[in-house]
């Protein structure tokens, strides 16, 4: 079977992420987000898609400023609340009972409850035709130490952050589980050794 090209969301398991944003007068956005990720390693900046038509952009673009939430699978109600399309004056911690919590950096809130937060300002907007990329700057990284080690290493089969796949006409939430497998990141670099043999 084949499918279309622009269903290729639903080959792809993706993160769910709820992005709260204030707009300049002082109201409070939040909304769900999939179209997310880090930008390679170690780097400090993360990058997301938006449609041209959504108060986080704007809010984004007025603040210059977000913060990533990672929610648990405890959760999915709020961000199924948080999914609905409410005109730009609702304050959406209002409307989906979550609770603020306070950003260290920028003025933006977090939401309480997450396994972490992610600070943004924003660095640059790609814009296209239909939609744009944000690319922003993680100014605090914060995590909720009941799921993460000293190192900073998520239980994510403990904390459960939730993720997503897309079907045709609606969405599973799902979580990562283990595989049984665990690999250091030097073991994908190849000793000169391990090059020429004669070494």
């Amino acid at each position: 079977m084949f499918l279309a090209a622009h269903k290729r969301e639903q080959i792809l398991p993706q993160p769910v992420v709820l992005i709260s944003t204030k707009d300049e007068n002082e109201i409070c956005n939040i909304a769900p987000w999939s179209n997310i990720t880090s930008i390679l390693r170690p780097l400090d900046e993360i990058v997301l898609a938006s449609w041209i038509k959504r108060d986080t952009l704007e809010n984004i673009r007025e603040t210059q400023e977000f913060v990533v939430n990672i929610p648990s699978t405890n959760m999915i109600e709020e961000v199924m609340t948080c999914s609905k399309n409410y005109p730009p004056q609702v304050d959406e911690f209002e409307c989906s009972k979550l609770k603020v919590h306070a950003s260290k950096e920028i003025k933006a809130p977090g939401i309480e409850g997450c396994l972490a937060w992610a600070e943004c300002k924003l660095v640059e907007e790609i814009k296209r035709e239909k939609y744009s990329l944000i690319i922003g700057k993680v100014v605090s990284l914060e995590v909720n130490d009941n799921f993460f080690n000293e190192d900073g290493d998520m239980d994510y089969e403990k904390a459960k952050p939730l993720s997503i796949m897309l079907g045709n006409k609606g969405m599973w939430f799902t979580h990562p589980v283990f595989t049984g497998k665990y690999n250091e990141y030097s073991e994908m670099f190849i000793e000169q050794k391990d090059k020429d043999p004669n070494l």
